[in-house]
C-alpha cells in the first residue's frame, strides 16, 4: 500500500512539473502569435470550461474503472496535450491544443488514489503531502521550464514536456494498481455510468456538501482569478523574462513545500477542520488587501508566504471535509467535483479578471478578495458562535 502510496507521490510530483514547463511556454507563445491580454483570457477560459465538463466525468470514470486506467487516460492526454503545444504555429492551433485538458486530471486521480488507501483520521495529512509534491513540481518545472525555453525555444520545450509525460504513463502501468477500493464497491460501481448525472449531483444531497461545495466557489473565486491572471500580472505589471519568471514560480514552490509538508500535518494534529478552514478564509481576506497595494515584485514575495498558507490549508481542508462526507465509493467522483470547482474559477477568472486589470488595475482585484473573503469569514464566524450557543443550551 505505501510502495504505491510513494508512487502516487512521484506521478503528482512529475505531473505538476511537466504543467509547470508548460507555464514557461504558453504566454510568451501568446504573445508572439498576437495574443493580448483579452484573448490570454479567452484561450484560459477556453480551458476552464474543457476541464468543468471533464472534471465530474473524469471522476466517475476512475470510481468505475479504477485508477490505474484513469491516471493512464490522464497521462497519456498530456502527451498529445505538448505534442500540440510543440506544433502550434498559429492561434487556432493554440486553442486546439488546450482540447486534451478535458482528461488532463492526475492529481484529482492522485488524490483519489491517496484518499482510498488512507484512514478518514488521517486523509488531510496524506493530502497535503500532494500538495508538497506540486511544490516539488513547480520548483523543477518553473526553473526547468525557464532555462529550456531561453536556450532551446518553446517548441523544444514542449517536446520534452511530452516526453517527460509518457515517462509518467510508463509509472503509472508499473506501479499502480488497476483498483484501490474495496471490493464490494467495485462491484457497484460497475453497475452504474459514467454518463449518470444523477448520480454525480446525488452527492451534494448529503450532509455539508453543498455549503462546502458554496464556500469553496464564493471564498475561492478572488484568489482564482489572480492565480489565472498571474501570468500576464507578471508579464505586464513585473515586466520579468521567462527566465525571472521561472525563478519566482520556483519560489512559490519552496513556499508551498514548507507549509504542505510542515505545517499542515501539525495543524490538522491539532484542530478541527471547520476551525482550518476559518483561518484560512480570515488570512486569505488581508491577502487580498496586500495584494491591493503592491508595487513591486519584491513587495509581492513578502505576501506570497500568507498567500500560499491560506490557499494550501483552503484546498486542503474542503478536499477533506467533502471526501469525508460521502461514502468511499464515490470519492473519486467527490475530487472530481472539487476538480470542477477549480475549472469554474478558471473559466469564469479570466474574464473578470482581464476586465478588471484593464480597466481598473491589479489593486481592483486584491480588493475584492478582501471584501468577499472578509464577508464569508463573518458568516462562518457567526454560524459557529450560533451553533457553540445552542450546544450550550
Amino acid at each position: 500500500m505505501m510502495t504505491t502510496i510513494y508512487a502516487v507521490y512521484l506521478i503528482a510530483a512529475l505531473d505538476i512539473t511537466w504543467m509547470f514547463l508548460q507555464v514557461s511556454v504558453t504566454p510568451y507563445l501568446a504573445k508572439k502569435l498576437g495574443f493580448d491580454t483579452l484573448w490570454f483570457g479567452y484561450l484560459q477560459t477556453t480551458v476552464g470550461v474543457i476541464q468543468l465538463i471533464g472534471g465530474p466525468m473524469f471522476g466517475r470514470f476512475a470510481d468505475l474503472f479504477g485508477a490505474r486506467t484513469a491516471l493512464s487516460l490522464a497521462c497519456a492526454s498530456t502527451v498529445v496535450f505538448f505534442l500540440l503545444l510543440a506544433t502550434a504555429d498559429t492561434p487556432a492551433m493554440l486553442f486546439i491544443h488546450k482540447i486534451p485538458t478535458i482528461f488532463m486530471h492526475v492529481l484529482p486521480a492522485s488524490q483519489m488514489v491517496v484518499t482510498d488507501l488512507t484512514k478518514p483520521e488521517k486523509r488531510a495529512d496524506a493530502l497535503s503531502k500532494l500538495g508538497l509534491c506540486f511544490g516539488i513540481g513547480m520548483i523543477v518545472g518553473s526553473t526547468l521550464g525557464g532555462q529550456l525555453s531561453k536556450l532551446y525555444g518553446e517548441k523544444f520545450t514542449a517536446c520534452f514536456g511530452a516526453a517527460g509525460s509518457a515517462f509518467s504513463l510508463l509509472l503509472v502501468l508499473k506501479f499502480i494498481p488497476q483498483n484501490t477500493k474495496a471490493e464490494t464497491t467495485r462491484d457497484d460501481n460497475r453497475r452504474k455510468s459514467v454518463f449518470n448525472l444523477s448520480e454525480i449531483t446525488r452527492l451534494m444531497k448529503f450532509p455539508t456538501v453543498m455549503q462546502t461545495f458554496i464556500i469553496k466557489i464564493v471564498a475561492g473565486l478572488p484568489s482564482g482569478i489572480f492565480q489565472v491572471m498571474f501570468s500576464i500580472i507578471a508579464l505586464e505589471f513585473f515586466k520579468l523574462q521567462p527566465e525571472q519568471n521561472g525563478y519566482l514560480m520556483a519560489y512559490f514552490g519552496i513556499v508551498q513545500m514548507v507549509i504542505q509538508g510542515g505545517v499542515i500535518g501539525r495543524l490538522t494534529a491539532r484542530y478541527s477542520d471547520n476551525s482550518l478552514l476559518l483561518l484560512s478564509i480570515g488570512v486569505s481576506s488581508f491577502v487580498g488587501l496586500a495584494q491591493a497595494y503592491i508595487q513591486n515584485v519584491w513587495q509581492f514575495c513578502f505576501n506570497i508566504l500568507p498567500m500560499m498558507f491560506s490557499l494550501s490549508v483552503f484546498n486542503v481542508i474542503t478536499d477533506s471535509i467533502l471526501t469525508k462526507s460521502v461514502p468511499s465509493s464515490d470519492t473519486g467522483t467527490m475530487l472530481g467535483l472539487c476538480a470542477s470547482v477549480q475549472s469554474l474559477l478558471r473559466t469564469v477568472g479570466p474574464t473578470i479578471g482581464g476586465f478588471l486589470y484593464m480597466n481598473y488595475g491589479i489593486s481592483s482585484i486584491g480588493l475584492i478578495q478582501f471584501f468577499v473573503n472578509i464577508a464569508v469569514f463573518v458568516y462562518l464566524l457567526q454560524r459557529r458562535l450560533n451553533k457553540t450557543a445552542e450546544q450550550r443550551k
